[in-house]
C-alpha cells in the first residue's frame, strides 16, 4: 500500500478522519450453535468449572496461565469472585449448549476504546472443551462482538512464546504473528517473552466467513470429523 503524504512530503498513516471512540465491551451473552458466552459469575459457574478442570489430572492447563492451579474449590472460588468485579480484564464462561455447564474460561482486556484495540486472554479450555466445535466457536463468538458489534479495529493475542498448543491455536484462528516482545513479564516466578498476534477490521470479513463455513453442520460427517479444516477454508476465501 502506498503510504498518504503530508504537506511536507513525508509519509504517513492513512486517513482516519471517521473514526471515534469505541464503546466498552458489555457483559451481555454471547450465543451460538455449540456454545454460550456468559458474564462470569463465580456463584453460577465456579463449581461446574472446577469440576471440568479438575478432570485434567495434573496442573499442565495453567502452567502458562498467571493464576492456578487450584488444590481445591474453595481457592478456586475465592480467585474467581476477585476477578468477577473486574472490568478489565472483562472474564466470561464457555457454557457447553448440550450439556447446559461452563467448560472453559477467556477474557477480554487491555481496553482501549480510544484507538479501538482489544486482547482475548485467559483463556483456560477444560478437556472437555479442546478440540470441539465449541471451543471453535467460542473465539468466533468474541470476534464478531469485538469487530461487527462493537466496531474495533484490532484484535490481539499474546502468549508465553515457550507455549507452543497457544501459538498453534492463534494461528489456526487466523491470526498472524507480529513478533516476540523479549523480557516482557514476570509470572510464577520466571521469565515470560511474549508472542505477539493480531487481526485487524480488515481482515475479519474473510475470516468470518471462513468461520461460519467451518461450523456449519454440513462441514462435519456423521462421525462427528470436520470435513474441511478452518486453515483449508481459511486458503478459499482470500484475505
Amino acid at each position: 500500500m502506498i503510504p498518504d503524504r503530508n504537506a511536507f512530503g513525508q509519509p504517513i498513516g492513512s486517513s482516519l478522519d471517521k473514526w471515534t471512540e469505541r464503546p466498552l465491551p458489555p457483559g451481555t451473552p454471547m450465543v451460538g450453535r455449540y456454545c454460550s458466552i456468559q458474564k462470569l459469575d463465580p456463584e453460577r459457574h465456579a463449581a461446574d468449572l472446577y469440576a471440568a478442570f479438575s478432570e485434567t489430572p495434573d496442573g499442565r492447563d495453567w502452567t502458562y496461565s498467571p493464576a492456578g492451579p487450584f488444590s481445591h474449590l474453595a481457592q478456586y472460588v475465592d480467585y474467581l469472585r476477585r476477578e468477577a468485579v473486574k472490568s478489565d480484564p472483562l472474564h466470561h464462561a464457555i457454557v457447553d449448549s448440550r450439556s447446559g455447564k461452563p467448560v472453559g474460561t477467556a477474557a477480554l482486556m487491555r481496553i482501549d476504546p480510544v484507538n479501538g484495540v482489544i486482547e482475548i486472554g485467559h483463556i483456560v479450555y477444560s478437556s472437555r472443551l479442546k478440540r470441539t466445535r465449541a471451543g471453535t466457536e467460542a473465539m468466533y463468538l468474541f470476534m464478531r462482538r469485538v469487530f461487527d458489534e462493537l466496531g474495533y479495529r484490532r484484535y490481539e493475542w499474546k502468549c508465553d512464546s515457550l507455549n507452543v498448543p497457544s501459538r498453534r491455536a492463534a494461528e489456526r484462528y487466523g491470526f498472524r504473528y507480529e513478533g516476540t516482545f523479549r523480557q516482557a513479564i514476570v509470572y510464577k516466578g520466571r521469565n515470560r517473552d511474549t508472542a505477539w498476534f493480531s487481526i485487524t477490521d480488515g481482515e475479519w470479513p474473510a475470516l468470518r466467513a471462513a468461520f461460519e463455513a467451518w461450523l456449519a453442520p454440513d462441514n462435519f460427517g456423521e462421525d462427528g470429523m470436520q470435513c474441511q479444516s478452518l486453515a483449508a477454508m481459511q486458503t478459499l476465501i482470500p484475505r
